[in-house]
């Protein structure tokens, strides 16, 4: 006898049943990946106040996650170096598939689907020549891996979809190998970079930051396709150069601010609602940023503990911290929620509906 997911799939695939939605689950506007006080770990649904919509319990540490354009679904990356995801249906918290990286891959943690649908990319590392890769799977095959193309650099990390088309990837320069953890392999040689893809994974520019101990990994896009990345510092920390920058194609990467109070760590990078400001978070710094996005100027800088997660908001901006508050932030902060979570790395916004 079919089982009642089996019976569903049967309706949806007959057109009998109605197409679920985010409204199915709540109607969350964010995903984030979170610690539990017991030590162990989940996915959660924030709605635009930072209130719960779902909770669904994760085998290990997440890192980022990538939401469907329409349907109820996340995928939940495990922390880089991690070798697996978990595709999730988010009204009830079933796995419906596994994605495990191929032979001689790992995960670094971020993927996007493509505004339709129907693919799901991945930033992969190649380990045994240290060389990125994009992932390709066909989600109306079952999340069956169709391809890879090269991302135009070592170790990428965070990688975005443009409204022009083709992609911007954060090649952070570090090579690394599930053997040895964590451990960063290529200091002395890294060489990061942002790259430009064609949608068929074809090199079409890339900048490289100052320093090549300033490690690109973390990416918003504007609506026009402006390009904010949040770098990682790789040398001693009281020499690290500015942190953020701001980037079109054929233009120099234009840096702002200092590093001063970042402990040469960016968490999280974003534009806010109407793309005038961006703002990057430092959970080692305790601070969050903003600046303007025409000037580069900083427009504020407000102190929390452990802050990390960053999005857009309807009016200013929503973060997230290891401590549990949610807080909007925009000429001052306002404590929306306080939540027995460790929130972690990143607040990943879910295409409005409708």
């Amino acid at each position: 006898m079919a089982n009642r997911r089996q019976f569903l799939a049967g309706l949806l695939a007959s057109g009998l049943a109605p197409v679920p939605t985010w409204a199915d689950a709540g109607s969350p506007a964010y995903l984030s990946a979170a610690r539990l006080p017991d030590e162990s770990y989940v996915l959660t649904g924030l709605d635009r106040q930072g209130a719960e919509r779902f909770r669904i319990p994760l085998p290990a540490r997440g890192h980022a996650a990538a939401a469907h354009p329409t349907q109820p679904v996340a995928v939940a990356f495990a922390r880089r170096p991690g070798r697996f995801a978990l595709v999730l249906d988010c009204r009830d918290g079933a796995v419906l598939a596994r994605l495990d990286s191929p032979e001689g891959r790992h995960f670094y943690g971020h993927g996007s689907f493509d505004a339709s649908g129907q693919y799901l990319f991945t930033t992969e590392n190649d380990y045994d020549v240290g060389q990125g890769r994009i992932g390709v799977w066909d989600v109306a095959a079952g999340y069956t891996r169709i391809g890879e193309f090269a991302s135009g650099g070592v170790g990428p990390h965070d990688m975005k979809l443009l409204p022009q088309g083709g992609f911007v990837v954060a090649n952070g320069g570090i090579d690394t190998h599930p053997d040895s953890g964590r451990l960063k392999l290529n200091l002395p040689t890294m060489r990061p970079n942002l790259a430009y893809l064609s949608e068929d994974g074809d090199l079409l520019d890339m900048v490289e930051p100052p320093h090549h101990h300033a490690s690109t990994r973390h990416l918003a896009v504007r609506a026009d396709g402006l390009v904010a990345v949040g770098m990682q510092w790789q040398g001693d920390v009281a020499r690290s150069p500015a942190l953020v920058g701001l980037h079109r194609r054929g233009e120099p990467l234009r840096l702002l601010g200092d590093a001063a109070a970042l402990e040469g760590y960016v968490g999280s990078i974003a534009f806010s609602g109407n793309g005038t400001q961006v703002a990057i978070t430092s959970p080692r710094g305790g601070t969050l940023e903003v600046f303007d996005a025409g000037t580069g100027a900083l427009v504020q800088r407000l102190a929390e503990q452990d802050v990390c997660g960053v999005v857009a908001a309807k009016d200013g901006l929503l973060a997230t911290t290891g401590l549990g508050r949610v807080i909007h932030a925009d000429s001052s902060t306002r404590l929306l929620q306080t939540v027995q979570l460790a929130y972690d790395n990143h607040l990943i916004e879910i295409a409005p509906q409708g």
